[in-house]
């Protein structure tokens, strides 16, 4: 079963618009696991600028379903994972000021320092997962970091699923298939919505995670929290059914 884990960044983002805590992170992140989602996202970045890093010492002992902690491994990040502890860190190559994730890490070029990182993380036993692009290269390579799993970066597929959702799945397919020969675990994530997402469950072989967040969220203000969740549980139980 492919697991639904909501990226809850964004109520962080409406609460410091105007500073106090309306909406309160961690009661909407308790409210996503008991309206059945199997997992919370959460993605600190040294600005704070959405999910600051009090919010995740403060998640950590109250959520019941897995937590992921993603973001760029510079060393306070890796402090702050370590000292959580969550079920997985998926680890992103993205620049403290950029507005979001907009690539995939280059496995051969980062090998040595990747590897590095995700050894320390195993000492700590947490699983990691590497968000990574379709390049079949790139996903050979990441196996040589030793990691557990991959993040497809799925900003391609959604934005050409409109257009031709065969030509949109299909490097998708094959990055799958060969993760899935390597032995590497398989997330996704990015522009994934109640649109895109039943097909791409439907067709990405071994598919264990989709880390969800602008769009649910946004889903949320016209169908409310709860209706939207079971949505897009319905979107990945519709999908791998018809596999």
């Amino acid at each position: 079963m492919c697991k639904l884990s909501v990226n809850i960044n964004k109520i962080a983002t409406i609460r410091n618009a105007r500073g106090g805590n309306v909406p309160d992170v961690l009661q909407v992140a308790l409210d996503c696991e008991r309206l059945g989602s199997q997992g919370i996202t959460v993605h600190p970045r040294p600005d704070q600028r959405h999910i600051r890093y009090t919010d995740v010492l403060e998640l950590k002992p109250r959520l019941t379903t897995e937590f992921n902690i993603e973001g760029y491994p510079n060393k306070e990040f890796i402090d702050l994972v370590c000292s959580v502890k969550p079920a997985q860190v998926t680890l992103v190559p993205d620049p403290p000021e950029a507005l979001t994730s907009n690539a995939g890490w280059d496995t051969i070029k980062n090998e040595a320092f990747l590897k590095d990182v995700v050894a320390h993380f195993h000492s700590f036993g947490i699983r990691t997962s590497i968000f990574i692009e379709t390049d079949v290269k790139m996903i050979e390579n990441a196996v040589k970091t030793n990691t557990d799993r991959i993040e497809l970066y799925t900003e391609s597929y959604a934005k050409n699923y409109p257009i031709n959702k065969e030509k949109a799945i299909a490097d998708f397919i094959i990055a799958a298939k060969k993760a899935n020969e390597m032995g590497l675990g398989i997330n996704a994530g990015h522009d994934l919505d109640l649109n895109n997402l039943a097909y791409f469950a439907q067709n990405i072989p071994g598919l264990l995670e989709v880390s969800i967040g602008h769009a649910l969220i946004s889903d949320a203000l016209y169908f409310g929290l709860e209706n939207t969740i079971q949505l897009y549980l319905r979107e990945i139980k519709k999908g791998l059914s018809n596999q």
